[in-house]
């Protein structure tokens, strides 16, 4: 019997395999808060300012009132830019461990750089915390509702970009009915309709006719706003009286909630939609990750091969899914005439469906985190507003600016590397 050469010695089955896990290094969060670190050095060292800053806590109504903030513009302004660079060294090392740059990093970040942007801007002027972030939390809610709509399509495997036109569709459709009925709880019903029919020609041309999403959302979004602005010219502005001047829902005060400093008048003095709001972010997180249908629902969005396995309908689960989200969405655009503005204008929405599709990217598709994300876009819209009433020296074209930068900013730089649904955006052919 021959012996066995060395180099065709058998390796025994029991001998551990060693593999080399990959590196992957991620910088783009520590460049996008660099970047931001040294536009405030700029803003702040080129553009100095003297002076001080005051910040009321209550308004005159609260019960409980707190003392107003007063800071010193240089002082605020040169220890929030020292921390700036210090935050982004830190996100630039655990870019360097290949490490995810923890979202607390980037919070503080946030934080820090608004409080110092707030004190430079309105040096020797008065801001209203509590009017600033209830403006925020209203300019927020069509934004949420968007965002969780598009979450809901997306984790099902279809691509909503025809979020603006579900919620133009939504604030057209509520302000006629509840102009004629003087029922705004049936605005409501009308706007949620008007989602759904949106939703039901996105998923009938991409699920059964197999069209790009992207496309057919497109597509819709100029359908909406055509028809909308059509009927607003030719039916709701000779008949404005009739036809466009909807009752919206008053504020009502949660008791004891609305007397918390602060927390209170921003959100426990709202409307109902808003209210709807706050139970409609838990419902949607809680279904998605906790219950039989969330599982299916992300499982038709991420591996519709594996569902059609196990006995899911993945196209009508699909198409049914997308309707929901179109109602979501189109009971949030009841909030444009129904709860804040009054009456229907054409494009009155300004892109705030493509924003709440930005909220779904930066919250990673997650309805908590797109529901935060949403409310920083609203609190940028609204911080233009509230600057240009404080005189502030910024131009007034940057403030127009400011929420779609604020937008770009976030999903490019502070996002990092992200994963949506694998299947999203792909039709499914069962085979």
């Amino acid at each position: 019997m021959s012996a066995v050469e060395p180099s065709a010695r058998i390796i025994p089955a029991t001998a551990p395999i060693v593999r080399e896990k990959a590196v992957v290094r991620d910088f783009k969060p520590a460049i996008g808060l660099g970047a931001f670190a040294v536009l405030g050095l700029l803003l702040f060292g080129l553009g100095s300012r003297t002076g001080s800053t005051t910040f009321r806590l209550s308004t005159d109504s609260d019960r409980i009132q707190l003392a107003a903030v007063v800071l010193d513009v240089r002082v605020v302004t040169t220890v929030v830019t020292v921390l700036l660079f210090a935050l982004a060294l830190v996100a630039l090392y655990f870019g360097y461990r290949a490490r995810k740059t923890p979202i607390w990093l980037s919070a503080i970040y946030a934080v820090l750089f608004l409080v110092a942007f707030l004190t430079w801007a309105a040096a020797g002027a008065t801001i209203p915390l509590p009017g600033l972030l209830v403006g925020a939390v209203a300019v927020s809610a069509p934004l949420i509702f968007g965002a969780l709509g598009g979450v809901i399509s997306e984790r099902a495997g279809v691509v909503n970009v025809a979020i603006e036109g579900q919620l133009l569709a939504g604030a057209f459709a509520s302000a006629v009915v509840a102009s004629i009925t003087r029922q705004p709880v049936l605005g409501l019903f009308a706007a949620t309709i008007a989602g759904v029919l949106v939703s039901l020609v996105l998923a009938t041309f991409s699920i059964r006719y197999l069209v790009d999403q992207v496309i057919v959302g497109v597509v819709l979004n100029v359908l909406v706003v055509g028809l909308t602005s059509f009927f607003f010219s030719t039916l709701l502005s000779p008949n404005e009286a009739l036809l466009n001047t909807p009752p919206r829902f008053p504020q009502f005060p949660i008791p004891l909630l609305s007397e918390i400093p602060l927390i209170g008048p921003v959100f426990f003095r709202q409307t109902v939609i808003v209210y709807v709001m706050y139970v409609a972010v838990a419902v949607v997180w809680f279904a998605l990750f906790k219950t039989k249908w969330g599982l299916r629902l992300r499982a038709v969005g991420e591996h519709p091969q594996a569902a059609d396995t196990v006995g899911i309908n993945v196209n009508r689960s699909r198409f049914w899914n997308v309707c929901l989200a179109g109602a979501i969405a189109g009971f949030g655009g009841a909030y444009f005439t129904l709860g804040s503005v009054g009456g229907f204008n054409k494009e009155m929405t300004a892109g705030a469906g493509f924003i709440a599709l930005a909220a779904v990217i930066f919250g990673r598709w997650d309805p908590i985190r797109a529901t935060l994300a949403a409310l920083l876009f609203g609190f940028a819209s609204n911080l233009q507003s509230v600057l240009s009433i404080v005189g502030s020296p910024v131009p007034s074209e940057f403030l127009l600016m400011l929420p779609y930068l604020v937008t770009i900013f976030a999903v490019a730089g502070l996002v990092g590397q992200v994963r949506g649904p694998a299947a999203s955006g792909k039709p499914y052919i069962k085979s």
